[in-house]
């Protein structure tokens, strides 16, 4: 079969109301409408829903983020005498007065970084400085304080451990067949099977 019969258009889709500065989007990617972006790094097939934002991130392949979503959540500086943004981002009110590099700087160096085919649920919120490992579930309006282990489930305001999604074997089994950096060919080809068989046959399929 044709590779141009078989496999959309690679190039991301961004929604025109979204808003992205300084990101980079892998193949497949999308961005759904009134997102807010910044310096963020996006692997191929993650996708955004609507009104999520995140900044000071980076988000491996195949990761589902839900709407209203807020990854590494801004800190504000309560040790100062005002914890308003008039002392980090002065330039909003005043001329002459420039952004507060050093709080920017602090904030890049809490950067949060997502494994693959992670799924974040609606309303979430990931704190600065989180890492959440590949295959994790995060519950709707979690508030993510700590970081989360590979195929972990989490929920609840701070999340805390729910359960496993598999097996501690078969999820190292998961990690070392590494399906999501398969090729287009083999991705397309393995789908039916993604589809039908139990995750222990699949691995030993496909491995």
């Amino acid at each position: 079969m044709e590779d141009n019969l078989r496999f959309q258009d690679p190039q991301p889709r961004i929604h025109p109301t979204a808003e992205l500065k300084s990101c980079r989007l892998g193949k497949y990617a999308a961005v759904a409408e009134r997102c807010v972006l910044r310096e963020v790094t996006i692997g191929d097939f993650t996708y955004f829903e609507r009104n999520a934002e995140a900044i000071y991130t980076t988000i491996g392949k195949f990761c589902s983020v839900a709407a209203n979503t807020r990854i590494n959540a801004l800190e504000h500086p309560i040790e100062r005498v005002t914890q308003h943004k008039i002392t980090y981002r002065p330039n909003e009110y005043f001329r002459y007065q420039g952004v507060d590099a050093d709080f920017r700087q602090y904030r890049r160096a809490k950067a949060v970084s997502i494994g693959h085919d992670v799924w974040i649920g609606h309303g979430a919120v990931v704190l600065p400085g989180i890492i959440i490992g590949t295959g994790a579930v995060i519950g709707a309006n979690a508030v993510v304080t700590k970081h989360v282990g590979a195929f972990e489930i989490v929920a609840g305001a701070p999340a805390k451990f729910i359960r496993r999604r598999f097996s501690e074997s078969i999820s190292d089994r998961i990690q070392q067949l590494q399906w999501w950096d398969w090729p287009l060919e083999k991705l397309f080809d393995a789908i039916p099977d993604m589809q039908a068989l139990s995750i222990e046959d699949f691995i030993e399929r496909w491995t």
